[in-house]
């Protein structure tokens, strides 16, 4: 049973795991100061280098779209998976073995490393068919490619490849690669007769299926040959490594895009994702041999981040009954999205693919720009099922259509499909309004959620909260503070964040005394001053130099997480290490030598408050401990 990895397991991954490195397989960084490398965002598009990492305190920062965080945060982000996911494939990365809380497991060392063999067979297995295209054999692969206007230049952006039409090329190539025929009967490249095992893909064109990170995962391949008495499309059955039900083909090519545009387009098949992607739509994927579903939507949903900001997934599906039988049973896991679902049908039945070799790529934009939303797809291809020209067939039809009005998102929009449903009907608006309202109450009845879809946090079915606290009513729920960004032109400010910078980046300078004389320290930015707080909270609570800039991060305020990413990134000004120690003193320094001020000032108040008459003692108290702030300050400053 899988469970939650340890806390400390957890650490210690981040601890071992330099960022640098693996930011280096995203990024291009170059050196930015002592102990500190940027590049160009991998995050959002620049010309100009924002994008900040700093190995010694495990984080990075972009000064340009604000992404912070750690070596975690950069991967879930750059490969859209779970923490749980991440922290196992960074554990994989150094050999570290995990423990779960609970008696609960993850993957073992030896699942991991069978894991690994079967990604290393796909790898080699993929730039064998790739360079089989080439072949003289490959003649009528390239021929197919060609008169669908797919160059050399697509087929290798794509990984297309070939595979012989012999029954062991594959299978001798592996061995000859130290593979053992148990391993590759693991693979699903294979299949098994009363001889042994044998090539599954033969005399095919071969497509790469690979996961988010990119890694193939398994293969499509389309019959060229009259003779091959298989499927047109034969794909890798369900291994280790490859669930259809969780595979969406070029999700790794388009995964960039998706998250930009906040825009996914499924089509049905691979040389359709090709056209599309040709055509400048470079967020379009495919499902591989099954119906877009639950576990598709789950990929879809993180891609988009979808969380009610926007977003838009279009389905195209061909315009025969297929087609539309295809497009209802994708309205039917409509409610699992938050983005808004389109269909966009062509009506001649051509798919991407025909589109841009027979019109060109302007053609397959056009489809989508004409695409419809889904649920006024499915209300009109409802009301083909009745004869509208009968009163009981309209009446039928209003009984059929109304749940799908009332079930819209956007409640601006539901009175317009109401009039527009009463037009296609030719029914009175009353009635069709009294239709929709009933249907709307029937499924808030049922499913106790009135929730609007429009507003939904979560996949549509989380009823709405009942009693006291909730409704029109209702105390509205306490908001987060709000945190406005200080104003470092004042000296003051400026020298409050500076000491931060090296609070976070530089820990190990601060002796024992400065320690407890920043721990008193008071700061006057509201957005420093809960820095501060979160600094005090990671000290107290141990945080090791591993942890550090991350338990920090944890004890902020979450709009202030990306600020405390930005003070650890931030380029200290010194060009070496016996600068950066002066630099980081004389920034401590300061900070206290205001300290001092600030405590002088109360002293003095304080004296102007007494009367040296009836508090002769307190009066000398206060005085002798101005004397001891300023020899303090004098001492500071001779440092």
């Amino acid at each position: 049973m899988a469970g939650l990895i340890k806390r400390e397991d957890i650490d210690e991954v981040r601890s071992r795991t330099d960022i640098k490195e693996v930011v280096d397989g995203y990024v291009t960084l170059r050196s930015a100061g002592i102990g500190s490398f940027k590049g160009l965002c991998p995050f959002h598009d620049e010309r100009s280098p924002s994008f900040h990492v700093r190995p010694q305190v495990g984080t990075f920062h972009c000064f340009g779209c604000e992404e912070s965080g750690d070596v975690i945060s950069f991967i879930q982000k750059m490969d859209h998976t779970t923490f749980s996911e991440t922290v196992e494939h960074l554990a994989g990365r150094i050999g570290f073995e995990l423990r779960y809380e609970d008696g609960g497991s993850g993957p073992s060392r030896q699942d991991v490393g069978r894991r690994q063999r079967l990604l290393d067979a796909h790898k080699i297995a993929e730039e064998y068919f790739r360079s089989q295209l080439l072949s003289e054999e490959a003649a009528t692969g390239r021929q197919y490619l060609s008169e669908r206007a797919f160059d050399r230049a697509a087929c290798d952006h794509f990984g297309v490849g070939y595979a012989p039409k012999g029954w062991d090329q594959l299978l001798k190539h592996l061995r000859s690669r130290g593979f053992q025929d148990e391993e590759l009967k693991l693979t699903g490249m294979f299949s098994e007769g009363n001889r042994g095992i044998y090539d599954r893909f033969r005399g095919r064109l071969i497509w790469p299926i690979r996961d988010l990170t990119g890694a193939t995962i398994g293969f499509g391949a389309r019959k060229l040959y009259e003779d091959d008495q298989g499927p047109k499309y034969l794909n890798t059955p369900e291994t280790q490594l490859y669930k259809k039900s969780q595979v969406l083909y070029g999700v790794d090519l388009a995964k960039r895009e998706i998250t930009k545009n906040r825009q996914l387009i499924v089509v049905e098949g691979y040389t359709d994702v090709m056209a599309c992607h040709l055509s400048g739509l470079g967020t379009a994927v495919a499902t591989c041999g099954t119906a877009f579903g639950a576990d598709h939507i789950k990929i879809a949903r993180r891609l988009l981040r979808d969380d009610g900001s926007g977003g838009e997934v279009v389905f195209t599906f061909d315009g025969d009954a297929a087609g539309q039988k295809a497009a209802l049973r994708a309205f039917e896991e409509d409610q699992r999205f938050i983005a808004q679902t389109y269909v966009a049908v062509e009506p001649s039945g051509a798919d991407p693919c025909e589109l841009r070799q027979h019109r060109g790529p302007e053609a397959v934009k056009e489809l989508i720009d004409s695409k419809r939303p889904l649920f006024e797809f499915a209300i009109r291809a409802g009301l083909k099922k009745f004869n509208l020209d009968t009163v009981e067939g309209r009446v039928q039809a209003l009984r059929a259509s109304a749940p799908i009005v009332a079930a819209i998102r956007d409640s601006a929009m539901r009175p317009a499909y109401s009039r527009e449903l009463a037009g296609w009907l030719g029914m009175d608006m009353d009635e069709v309004n009294r239709a929709v309202g009933a249907a709307a109450k029937r499924a808030r009845d049922g499913s106790g959620s009135g929730q609007d879809r429009g507003s939904r946090p979560g996949s549509g079915s989380e009823p709405r909260p009942q009693g006291p606290g909730y409704g029109p009513g209702a105390a509205q729920e306490p908001q987060a503070p709000a945190f406005q960004r200080p104003d470092v032109r004042d000296p003051v400010t400026r020298m409050e964040r500076e000491s931060l910078e090296v609070v976070l980046q530089q820990p190990g300078v601060l002796s024992a005394d400065q320690w407890q004389a920043f721990y008193t320290a008071r700061f006057l930015a509201p957005v420093h001053a809960a820095v501060h707080d979160a600094v005090r909270a990671a000290g107290a609570a141990g945080a090791t130099p591993s942890q550090w800039v991350e338990s920090i991060r944890q004890e902020v305020p979450d709009p202030l997480r990306s600020f405390v990413s930005e003070l650890a990134v931030n380029p200290l000004p010194a060009n070496s290490e016996e600068s950066l120690t002066r630099y980081c003193h004389g920034i401590m320094n300061r900070l206290f030598d205001l300290q001092i001020t600030h405590q002088k000032a109360d002293r003095l108040g304080q004296l102007q408050r007494m009367d040296p008459v009836a508090d002769p003692e307190g009066y000398q108290r206060i005085q002798r401990e101005l004397m001891e702030l300023e020899l303090r300050r004098r001492s500071l400053r001779q440092e």
